[in-house]
């Protein structure tokens, strides 16, 4: 092209509020389905959660392409890995710092992916939950939210968590996370 190279310097279309909590024996995520146009609230029923395989489920804030960009990657990933055949798979702590890896490169090159991810499974017997966001800045917890909701829903997470004392079982987990929805 005969332009300079441009890179999107703001996300167009958008979403916000994604929720994870761990819960004994799992990880739970939710997220709105709402996709805004700048200020307009334009569409109603976009997937944010993604399953990448039996043991990693991805979830994302922030720009709606450039998911969609990073959900075909990993899938073809994905698809690399089964065609290996060699009895190993992508394990959420693997996606997590491979995405962090990523998220940093673009950044790096002032050409960002526009978003926040929550990556969540079973890595061994336990449940893993981590958050990485467009600067590549990552890390694990028990309880992840994002957007405006989160700052809504993580203290409800924490208050569920406190009275019980520890891990919710998996429908206290549910209707916590119904209650944040």
């Amino acid at each position: 092209s005969a332009g300079p190279k441009k890179h999107t310097q703001s996300p167009i279309t958008t979403g916000t509020s994604t929720f994870a909590m761990k819960f004994d024996g799992g990880v739970i995520m939710a997220a709105d389905t709402l996709g805004s146009y700048g200020s307009l609230a334009r569409y109603t029923n976009m997937q944010r959660i993604m399953k990448v395989n039996e043991t990693s489920v991805l979830a994302a804030g922030g720009d709606i392409a450039d998911f969609q960009f990073l959900q075909e990657v990993i899938t073809q990933k994905q698809i690399d890995e089964d065609c290996r055949d060699d009895g190993f798979t992508l394990k959420p702590k693997a996606l997590h710092s491979w995405l962090t890896r990523v998220l940093y490169n673009r950044r790096s090159k002032f050409d960002p992916l526009w978003n926040i991810f929550l990556v969540g499974g079973i890595e061994g017997d336990e449940p893993y939950l981590g958050y990485v966001n467009l600067q590549g800045t990552a890390f694990t917890e028990t309880l992840l939210a994002t957007g405006l909701g989160g700052e809504m829903a993580l203290p409800v997470m924490r208050r569920a968590m406190e009275k019980k004392g520890g891990l919710l079982n998996k429908e206290e987990a549910r209707e916590v996370m119904l209650q944040c929805i």
